[in-house]
C-alpha cells in the first residue's frame, strides 16, 4: 500500500536552561486570545484548562520580560483580554520565521524524499 508522506515541523523557543516558552501552543493560544477577546474562552477553544493557559502566559510573560494580555474585568458588558503590541509583536515573528522553516522545509524533503516511493517497487527480498 502507497502512502503518501508529508513533512510537519515545529518550532519551540527554549530558555538557556532549557525551559520552553514559546511555540506552536502559546502561539495558537494568543491567536485565539485575538479571536475571542477572553484567555477563558481560548482555552475553551482549544480544550485547554484556564488554570494551565494562564501558566503557559505567566512563563513567557517571565521570559520575555513583557506582559502579553491586556485584561479588563467584568463591568456593564463582562471582562475580556487582549494582546499587548509586544506579544502581537512576537506572535507575528514566530508565524513569518515558522512559515519560513516550512517552505524551505517542505522544498528539502521532497529533494530528500523523492525516491521513498521507489522503495514499494522493491519487495525488500533482495
Amino acid at each position: 500500500m502507497e502512502q503518501e508522506l508529508h513533512l510537519k515541523l515545529t518550532v519551540r523557543l527554549f530558555t538557556e536552561d532549557d525551559r520552553r516558552c514559546f511555540g506552536p501552543g502559546i502561539a495558537t493560544l494568543l491567536e485565539r486570545v485575538g479571536e475571542h477577546k477572553s484567555l477563558r474562552a481560548a482555552a475553551a477553544s482549544m480544550g485547554m484548562a484556564y488554570s494551565k493557559a494562564w501558566r503557559i502566559i505567566r512563563t513567557a510573560e517571565e521570559v520575555f520580560g513583557c506582559r502579553m494580555l491586556d485584561s479588563t474585568i467584568g463591568g456593564k458588558h463582562g471582562g475580556g483580554a487582549s494582546l499587548t503590541p509586544q506579544a502581537k509583536r512576537l506572535l507575528a515573528a514566530y508565524q513569518a520565521y515558522t512559515a519560513d522553516l516550512n517552505r524551505y522545509g517542505e522544498e528539502r524533503f521532497q529533494e530528500a524524499f523523492a525516491f521513498y516511493k521507489e522503495l514499494s517497487a522493491g519487495d525488500g527480498k533482495e
